[in-house]
């Protein structure tokens, strides 16, 4: 089975973020599924502006780069009022400017996300579709991925404590990989 590697980005900048333990529990299931999992950090991005489409800021050139370079793209956020968070949604529309220069176009993205509340992060999760869809990333849409997260579910290490949890991690992880070769299979 070929082997994919995956960028990723975590919605949330906070130090503490749920979202940020539960990408390091993908990091860790990542090789059962032949996927390499490496972060792309959206917290040093500058705010998109039209008024630097001319000339790129350093740090958004280096993030589109790493998009463009990845197999496949998997977004780990939460949920922020009923839709994503304001950084991540600064990260895609940088990834998506200047016009015609769309690193997320033709890229298999997948979605996963974790909060406290019954509802996970679904809210979120049909805007980053919504999204997604006019970036021309083509979005896994099964299995969805929306985690209910208590204490200890996800140790700090991101070692995921409940064994049915780790299963359906890795089994939406083969899923990812399933999406990524069949969208290279399509193109």
């Amino acid at each position: 089975m070929t082997s994919y590697n995956v960028g990723f980005l975590v919605g949330s900048i906070s130090s503490t973020s749920i979202n940020r333990r539960l990408a390091q529990a993908l990091l860790k299931l990542a090789p059962q599924a032949q996927l390499s999992f490496t972060e792309i950090p959206i917290a040093g991005l500058p705010l998109y502006s039209a008024d630097h489409d001319a000339s790129i800021p350093a740090e958004a050139a280096d993030f589109k780069r790493a998009i463009e370079g990845a197999d496949g793209m998997v977004i780990v956020s939460p949920e922020y009022n009923r839709s994503v968070p304001g950084v991540l949604k600064n990260a895609l529309d940088t990834a998506s400017r200047p016009w015609g220069q769309n690193s997320f176009a033709g890229t298999p993205t997948a979605i996963i996300g974790t909060s406290a509340g019954a509802l996970a992060t679904a809210a979120a999760q049909q805007h980053l579709r919504l999204i997604l869809s006019f970036l021309d990333a083509p979005t896994m849409m099964q299995p969805e991925a929306y985690v209910r997260t208590v204490d200890g579910l996800i140790a700090e290490d991101g070692r995921v404590t409940d064994p049915s949890l780790a299963e359906f991690l890795l089994t939406w992880l083969r899923a990812v990989h399933a999406h990524i070769a069949k969208q290279g299979d399509a193109g």
